[in-house]
């Protein structure tokens, strides 16, 4: 491996959100029965004219734009012509050598998972997607391949990097900024990253040159990436298939290849095209895309706080760590968004960070949903700042609040009220509490023998005892205080 290095750029096809189809009014959405959202137009039928989508083209640009590309005033759409079982007219309407967007980049260290050097995006390009083959699922597929065209024609922007993925961290360094991507476009709500159903996917380009040259090898394009774990897996080991090729003395081809995630390796697809053979030429159907200077600006100003920037304003705003600010904004963002409407209504941040990633995550597994809407129904921000508010005052305890949570979450009822109803108000009486901790003292002899003889951690059994005889309700800071004075009097 260290003879060589690897070489990765990514192209990252991403279906845009829009209700109807990019060229007709068909429907984009996913799921409907095979060939019922089709008409002349996405079949491809003699006479047919396309007619573009205004809000395509406004989602491309917002996607451009966050990811720091310049958009170009005047981009045209072409036929790229080639045949395939999925493509009714023979031939797709992409862009090529007037793409929607140029000269993005993705600065060095600007975010947790930036490698040290830029990622540049060459290109962002609006384009049609084409139809699926279905080879499962019919009494005769196993000899037979239907096609569903209700995808034919469903908007995609195609995302295209420089080779800026180097060095042996590559494949990990490729993967996460698919995963970006995905957050970027979640985020700006152009894509919905749903790679299970295709919505977002992912193409590797790899190859390997001796290290320290700087000429390219011959690249090999890995089709199909539909997950993190894949891109990086897929990657891993064609890397190692090329250098294996290369040090038998042998040529790496040019090519496609499918990664086969059961068996763990990449196969041969087909030779590889170049772009003469897809005989691009201008659509004469459509008209140039034009992007005033004031269209693009009307879209860059509704695009919502980007994620890096939301991760570096938490971050220096309420004093989250890193690793806090990751789970907060990529792995849940709608959690993140509660967690600062929280904030907003009053509550302290390190008390709802606490909070959020610990009760409000828990019971969102337990629904086994990351739709924070079905926990904000019966538990909206304010209420939860009001139960938070509650603990800071010493009302109830941590632990009395839990089970207060348990029920505003069942009952959709006021923390104030549930507190109040069930007569949980944590006891804070000196003399009460007092009292507790003698008898709790006199019933463990043996616990308040081992403390004074130096085995502290007997402190936290009695604070235990003491809190279970009080119901949970006890100020756990005065039994502390009091529990001490007790020991070394």
């Amino acid at each position: 491996m260290h003879r060589f290095e690897p070489v990765i750029g990514l192209e990252i096809h991403a279906q845009l959100g829009t209700q109807s189809k990019i060229f007709c009014g068909c429907s984009a959405s996913f799921g409907a029965a095979p060939n019922t959202h089709v008409c002349p137009v996405c079949l491809g039928l003699p006479g047919a004219l396309p007619v573009l989508n205004r809000a395509a083209v406004d989602d491309a640009i917002r996607a451009a734009l966050s990811l720091g590309c310049s958009i170009q005033p005047t981009s045209v759409f072409a036929r790229k012509n080639y045949f395939c079982p999925d493509l009714p007219k023979g031939y797709q309407i992409s862009q090529y050598e007037q793409p929607l967007a140029t000269d993005g980049v993705i600065r060095a260290r600007s975010d947790y998972w930036v490698p040290d050097s830029d990622i540049r995006i060459k290109r962002v390009h609006l384009e049609e997607d084409a139809g699926k083959l279905l080879h499962d699922g019919f009494l005769d597929s196993g000899r037979k391949s239907y096609v569903d065209l209700n995808r034919a024609g469903v908007p995609l922007i195609e995302i295209v990097t420089e080779p800026d993925f180097h060095g042996k961290d590559a494949p990990k360094a490729a993967a996460a900024f698919f995963g970006y991507v995905r957050e970027l476009l979640m985020r700006i709500g152009v894509n919905d990253g749903n790679m299970e159903e295709g919505s977002l996917r992912c193409d590797a380009n790899v190859s390997v040159r001796l290290a320290g040259t700087a000429e390219l090898g011959t690249k090999a394009e890995i089709k199909n990436l539909n997950s993190f774990r894949f891109v990086e897996k897929a990657i891993e080991h064609e890397i190692a298939r090329q250098i294996e090729v290369l040090s038998e003395g042998a040529r790496v081809l040019q090519e496609t290849r499918l990664w086969d995630a059961d068996a763990g390796r990449t196969f041969s697809m087909r030779s590889k095209e170049e772009a003469h053979d897809y005989r691009y030429f201008p659509e004469p159907d459509l008209p140039p895309v034009l992007a005033p200077e004031e269209r693009v600006e009307a879209v860059r100003s509704a695009i919502p706080e980007l994620p890096a920037a939301w991760r570096r304003r938490l971050i220096a705003q309420y004093a989250l760590s890193e690793i806090d600010t990751v789970t907060l904004t990529q792995i849940r963002p709608a959690v993140g968004r509660y967690f600062e409407d929280v904030v907003k209504a009053g509550a302290d941040p390190k008390l709802v960070k606490n909070w959020v990633l610990g009760a409000v995550s828990a019971k969102l597994n337990e629904l086994g949903t990351d739709d924070v809407a079905r926990l904000e129904a019966s538990i909206p921000a304010p209420r939860l700042a009001g139960l938070l508010a509650l603990i800071e005052r010493g009302t109830i305890s941590g632990s009395i609040a839990k089970d207060v949570f348990e029920t505003m979450f069942a009952t959709a009822r006021a923390a104030d009220d549930i507190v109040a109803a069930e007569g949980l108000t944590q006891i804070d009486d000196e003399a009460r509490i007092a009292g507790m901790v003698a008898d709790v003292l006199a019933r463990n002899s043996d616990a308040v023998a081992q403390y004074r003889a130096g085995k502290t951690a007997a402190l936290g059994f009695l604070v235990g005892q003491a809190m279970r005889a009080g119901g949970g309700k006890i100020n756990p800071r005065r039994v502390n205080e009091l529990l001490k004075r007790a020991l070394e009097s």
